[in-house]
């Protein structure tokens, strides 16, 4: 198995899609495969684990991890901190390991111009109606705060152009099973059997 350096993905996805759900499902199903960590300098939630839900880091040393480019992406957003932290990443690639990340657009296109060999998915609502039907179906939000996630859905389906693959998520299961043979099909084709 040593030899074969891990590769990257990354997927995007709107709100509401089931992105999370394909990336905990293909984590746990798939042999070889991490989900990366992501480092904010946001306060823990009760519930967050440091290393597990996030790495929980004060502004200098983020700042300083900018300076030094150990970030594959970053971005600030409502005052805080996000990235994904190189070193992680780069022990479970050397491993042999695949590794998942869960980005929006602009963290993925970060990512694919730091690392050009970098695999991005897109994964599609089957339709704008029916992420609107699933948001809805949340019973968790406002109708002002749906039509805003909409619009940003919209925004970013717009870019679906500019990744490797797209997976439309209508039938959990037939996505789920798109996304596996991505990942064996690449594995076959740098060299490493199926399981």
């Amino acid at each position: 198995m040593m030899g074969r350096r891990g590769q990257l993905y990354v997927l995007s996805a709107p709100s509401g899609t089931g992105k999370s759900t394909l990336i905990d499902r293909t984590v746990h199903e798939m042999p070889n495969i991490w989900h990366s960590v992501s480092a904010t300098t946001r306060k823990p939630r009760d519930y967050e684990k440091e290393g597990v839900h996030y790495f929980f880091m004060d502004r200098q040393s983020f700042q300083n991890k900018i300076k030094n480019n150990q970030f594959l992406e970053w971005a600030e957003v409502h005052n805080e901190y996000y990235g994904t932290p190189c070193e992680g990443v780069d022990q479970h690639l050397a491993l042999s390991e695949d590794v998942i990340m869960d980005l929006d657009v602009q963290g993925a296109l970060q990512v694919k111009r730091r690392r050009p060999d970098t695999k991005l998915i897109f994964i599609m609502p089957p339709s704008i109606e029916i992420l609107r039907e699933r948001l809805m179906s949340r019973r968790s939000e406002s109708e002002e705060r749906i039509l805003k996630r909409l619009s940003v859905a919209e925004e970013e389906i717009s870019h679906k152009g500019l990744y490797d693959h797209v997976v439309v998520n209508d039938v959990l299961e037939d996505a789920f099973q798109e996304l596996v043979a991505i990942i064996n099909e690449n594995r076959k084709s740098s060299g490493e059997a199926s399981p």
